[in-house]
């Protein structure tokens, strides 16, 4: 049998199983070419896969239906209109999370002091700073392997992001007008975790309930907070509530939830009251 089509491999992959789209990244990088350019698969979809190129897909869409993320096969993924590069030493940005950074976009102010904690790739603080040029961001995160992604990322991309080690906020000194996070808040036994077995673990669970990283930064965030600054969490589709409640227990005010372009409650926040 000869070497397929552009079309023809395109079909296959999808006959066994994948996403078109992940498909269409996944060849588009085997050839070489960026992972957005599907006009030119389009425009080139007679034409005949090379030895080489149609075993490097094949090996993708191997490596695809056994769960890694598409972002990890291709070494990139777009967020916020960002190319930023990631692997398996951190998560797999998502878009739900786009989410929190357009409520913390409201919330920055000038030359404000913005923490991400938990940084992972950067994605939040590198839109937030591309975003809000006059922003002074720092970007946590525990993991020395994490950070080295986010500090690549920030080079790559010429964004002043300072970056710092550290669980959550424990011996930050710093006072922000901004905190957000998107925290691991899935439960340690939730059946889920199977499928997310290719991204760090330590990034996605957290303890029996999943909020527990939420309640330590939720516990920790008034005394690195300026009077009147605020406090945004991602979480997950049924914490909300939850979430308010540790926000409003606190002593957080003005708490509430956006919600996802799919209409499901994405993130809480609350602002630490002004002194009287």
């Amino acid at each position: 049998m000869g070497l397929p089509t552009v079309t023809q491999a395109l079909q296959g992959a999808v006959a066994a199983g994948l996403a078109r789209l992940d498909a269409q990244m996944l060849l588009l990088h085997a050839l070489g070419r960026a992972t957005g350019d599907r006009a030119w698969l389009v425009a080139h979809d007679a034409d005949l896969l090379t030895d080489g190129t149609q075993q490097r897909f094949a090996d993708l869409c191997r490596r695809r239906a056994g769960g890694e993320p598409v972002a990890y096969l291709t070494g990139f993924k777009e967020f916020f209109g960002l190319a930023l590069q990631v692997d398996a030493r951190v998560l797999d940005p998502r878009a739900d999370t786009e989410t929190l950074v357009e409520w913390a976009l409201e919330r920055i102010d000038g030359p404000m002091r913005v923490a991400d904690l938990g940084t992972g790739s950067g994605a939040i603080a590198l839109a937030l700073q591309s975003q809000r040029p006059a922003a002074q961001v720092t970007a946590v995160d525990a993991s020395p392997a994490a950070l080295e992604v986010a500090r690549a990322n920030a080079t790559r991309l010429g964004l002043p992001v300072t970056f710092r080690q550290g669980s959550w906020l424990d011996g930050e000194a710093s006072r922000y007008g901004l905190i957000v996070s998107n925290p691991p808040y899935i439960a340690a036994a939730d059946p889920h975790l199977a499928a997310l077995r290719h991204e760090p673990l330590q990034a996605l669970a957290s303890g029996p309930d999943g909020l527990a990283d939420i309640r330590q930064i939720v516990r920790q965030a008034p005394s690195c907070l300026e009077p009147g600054g605020w406090l945004l969490l991602e979480h997950g589709h049924d914490q909300a509530q939850a979430v308010r409640g540790l926000l409003a227990a606190r002593g957080f005010v003005q708490v509430t939830s956006r919600r996802d372009l799919a209409g499901i409650e994405r993130c809480s926040g609350g602002q630490w009251p002004e002194r009287g």
